[in-house]
């Protein structure tokens, strides 16, 4: 009996087949590694819920982005961690800030050969963890925080950075941004911006390693994504394409694959992921027990996420990926 999908059975009897006609390919230019950087430590700080990712000093940075470039790994995303909070997270735009702090040592060391970018919100720098400042009934006062957002976006890119990335999910925030740094000079820096970030709860160990605890056990639902919606992100990805975003970003990955894949259809700008901290977490946890292959499994969560449409991937596996040569 003759089986018309056995060519597809053909197609994939030896590695070399299945290598030469795969569909998706994930190279180390598809990756971005997210970076933690904190003020007033003398050596790296381990991060329980993330292994194998730290809480770096200002040296051990440069250390970390100098063996990342010649690993081919194109760019890094920094996020601070500062040793004063307050109502308003100053340290956001503070010229001698963490971030900016690094930025400008990682542009000494590398000049253009790294394209560097700064997360730009509040949350770390806050004293109640939150995005913006609050109002009198203690919830975000979204366009006070846009000039908090332009401040900041026009330190980092006086820093030296190639990318400033707006993450609060403020109403306007590309825009206020875009403006500023225009005003500032900066028509070259661009914006990746966060368009489509829901509230998730895959974030816990991310805010493990920016000590980040939002006050009265709050959270951000009344200004990121529902995870029940996937036209609305639609709608907010389209606001901050018409308020000048250069790139934009859908953030978790694998629980919204739909979502990327429809913002692939909506724009031709790059489309970015952030593969999150509890995406990385839950592979590493079942890898430690046994339960899984983890280099397997990480490879393949990169690869749906590239296959759904994501030019661009954040990850905290692009050290590992790049090191273990596992990338198709």
């Amino acid at each position: 009996m003759t089986f018309p999908e056995r060519r597809l059975r053909r197609l994939r009897r030896t590695p070399a087949l299945r290598r030469m006609v795969a569909e998706t390919r994930v190279g180390v230019d598809d990756l971005i590694a997210p970076l933690f950087v904190r003020e007033g430590i003398s050596e790296p700080q381990p991060i329980e819920s993330l292994p194998g990712i730290v809480q770096h000093t200002r040296e051990s940075l440069r250390k970390e982005v100098a063996e990342l470039a010649a690993l081919g790994i194109p760019g890094v995303i920094l996020f601070g961690i500062p040793a004063r909070k307050d109502p308003e997270g100053s340290e956001a735009w503070n010229p001698d800030g963490i971030v900016q702090s690094a930025l400008r040592d990682l542009r000494s060391d590398l000049g253009n050969d790294m394209v560097l970018m700064g997360d730009l919100c509040v949350d770390e720098y806050t004293d109640h963890g939150h995005c913006g400042v609050l109002d009198a009934n203690g919830d975000v006062d979204n366009d006070p925080t846009l000039e908090l957002y332009a401040r900041a976006g026009v330190a980092q890119a006086d820093a030296g950075a190639d990318i400033t990335a707006p993450s609060g999910m403020m109403d306007g925030q590309v825009a206020a941004v875009r403006r500023a740094l225009d005003g500032a000079g900066h028509q070259a820096v661009s914006i990746l911006a966060y368009a489509a970030k829901y509230s998730s709860a895959l974030y816990g160990p991310f805010r493990d390693a920016v000590d980040v605890e939002i006050v009265g056990g709050g959270d951000r639902s009344s200004y990121q994504q529902d995870f029940r919606n996937g036209r609305e992100a639609l709608e907010e990805v389209r606001f901050d394409l018409a308020e000048g975003a250069d790139m934009v970003m859908v953030k978790p990955a694998l629980a919204y694959l739909d979502v990327i894949q429809r913002t692939r259809e909506l724009t031709d700008v790059p489309v970015a992921a952030y593969h999150v901290s509890g995406e990385y977490a839950m592979i590493k946890a079942a890898g430690a027990n046994g339960w899984i292959d983890a280099e397997r499994v990480a490879l393949e969560h990169v690869t749906a996420i590239k296959r759904a449409g994501a030019d661009v991937i954040l990850t905290y596996l692009a050290r590992e990926l790049a090191e273990t040569g596992a990338l198709s």
